[in-house]
């Protein structure tokens, strides 16, 4: 054997071993045989503080999600941007991020597994350490060693020295098995199937229950359910809409470079092969903007249905943040329409403002800040299209904001569906006669979609359902009749899927006032 490592350049010989030992037998380290103590004049507590900054940011945002109940997708963004997280590390903070919060329950799960004591005792710091580990060890790419190495030196500089012994260790355990063969233990230990999948895909179960009922109420195959909780954990691409009039899917000076293909369904949809949309000239300028393509249906099914009678101007009566709002006016803008924008809540309303400033002038009427309950009464008649975009739980939106699942309690419901009915009276109040209301949840909830209609629609008289789906089918692309027509059911209302649709869960409502 050669002397020499010729790839390391050390000596193999015992004499270079034995310098680098201490006078009671003990090796030293190589910085200490040269007299350099600077590499160990930390104590064992202080070494490895130093973690690196995509891991950070991704920690500072479960820490934001959970102590002032934030929603990742507006506290990350500008926090890559102030820490000048950009490229490959910024791509790996979002991932982190999402994921984590995505699969929260399924990695609860394995953990509770691997740590000897109920989670609900541990520091919410540290287990949100061991979650982001655990997502890096059976969500992520990256080697068990660094996944490892660099959550323990995340724990020392975020939570202490005695919690990142327990970090290494409990990493250690969840990574001596693969991703298939925890799951087959969660499901092994469940009690029913249902029970399983709502663990395994990270959902709570009420909310596995609920989206199975949805499924079954709109026709659908029960067991379709799997895929519908898969889908919500898989992320969504960036998709966003081309305000009619302000610019179009072909113009090449609006969308700069971005890399761009059509959307499935809606004419003004454009999905971006990215994650940052902030530098598109269309999307600064307020002539386009990120909305997803299920939504971008359902308000230009709004403006598809035929009137009678006049059609000059639309009220949204939540308007808030203001993307259906934005494309409303476009719209109304293209048919001489003017359109009232109310929102209940002033910041949210101060949002709808910003969407609709690239609008030309007269087309928006007013950005009012008013209780929608009250329109009707104050306004009868006044409107020929009005949009109901009421407030709801967001099970149709759990890919876009993972942490809304975990927030949601049955008991939210009864508030919600509660003020879902007096919107949708207040705009069938504030309606003309023959003019139409679009009744829209981002929840396929029962007691959110059908159950609220059903019940509103039981004190009138003075209202018609109309064909949901025909109005859909109008208006996307491509052209109904197709061999890539968009699947919608044998239902009048219309629900979308994200496993079905690649949209977010919406559900629309078409009513026109009878004359």
């Amino acid at each position: 054997m050669s002397g020499y490592d010729g790839d390391r350049g050390g000596r193999n010989d015992r004499s270079f071993g034995d310098e680098r030992r201490s006078s009671a037998g003990r090796q030293r380290s190589a910085a200490r045989s040269r007299g350099d103590r600077s590499a160990t004049s930390q104590a064992p507590s202080e070494r490895r503080k130093r973690t690196d900054q995509a891991r950070t940011a991704a920690f500072d945002v479960m820490r934001e999600v959970d102590e002032s109940d934030a929603y990742a997708n507006l506290v990350l963004p500008p926090l890559l941007r102030e820490r000048r997280i950009r490229g490959r590390d910024a791509g790996f903070a979002t991932e982190l991020t999402y994921g984590t919060l995505r699969l929260r329950g399924r990695y609860d799960a394995i953990l509770a597994t691997c740590v000897d004591r109920p989670l609900s005792g541990l520091d919410g710091a540290l287990l949100d350490v061991l979650r982001l580990g655990a997502h890096q060890l059976l969500g992520m790419r990256v080697p068990v060693h660094a996944a490892v190495s660099e959550t323990v030196g995340l724990a020392r500089n975020r939570v202490g020295a005695g919690p990142a012994q327990m970090v290494n260790a409990v990493l250690r355990r969840v990574s001596e098995r693969p991703l298939d063969e925890w799951l087959s233990v969660l499901e092994k230990e469940a009690p029913d199937a249902l029970s399983g999948l709502a663990t395994t895909q990270s959902h709570p179960l009420w909310i596995a229950r609920a989206l199975r009922e949805a499924l079954a109420g709109n026709g659908r195959a029960t067991d379709e359910i799997g895929d519908l909780l898969a889908a919500d954990n898989a992320a969504p691409r960036v998709t966003l809409v081309a305000r009619p009039g302000l610019t179009d899917v072909s113009d090449e000076y609006a969308w700069g470079d971005a890399d761009l293909v059509a959307g499935r369904w809606a004419p003004t949809a454009l999905r971006l092969e990215g994650s940052d949309p902030s530098g598109i000239p269309a999307i600064r300028e307020g002539l386009a903007g990120v909305q997803d393509e299920g939504s971008q249906l359902v308000t230009l099914a709004l403006a598809g249905v035929p009137l009678d009678g006049p059609d000059s101007r639309w009220l949204d009566l939540c308007a808030g943040p203001g993307g259906k709002a934005a494309l409303l006016a476009a719209l109304a803008a293209q048919r001489g329409a003017r359109l009232v924008a109310n929102e209940v809540a002033p910041h949210r309303a101060r949002l709808v403002a910003k969407a609709l400033a690239a609008l030309p002038d007269g087309v928006v009427e007013e950005v009012r800040t008013g209780d929608g309950r009250e329109v009707g009464a104050e306004e009868p008649g006044a409107y020929d299209r009005v949009l109901v975009d009421a407030p709801c739980t967001g099970l149709g939106a759990l890919r876009r904001r993972p942490e809304s699942r975990w927030r949601r309690t049955p008991s939210d419901l009864a508030a919600l569906t509660s003020l879902q009915r007096e919107l949708l009276a207040s705009a069938l109040d504030a309606v003309r006669p023959g003019g139409v209301v679009a009744y829209v949840t981002c929840s396929p909830h029962l007691a959110e979609t059908q159950l609220v209609v059903t019940d509103v629609l039981k004190k009138r008289d003075d209202v018609e359902r109309l064909d949901a789906p025909a109005a859909v089918r109008a208006v996307v692309r491509p052209p109904a009749g197709t061999a890539d027509e968009i699947p919608l059911g044998e239902r009048d209302d219309v629900q979308l899927w994200p496993h079905v649709h690649g949209t977010d869960a919406m559900h629309l409502t078409l009513l026109r006032k009878v004359v």
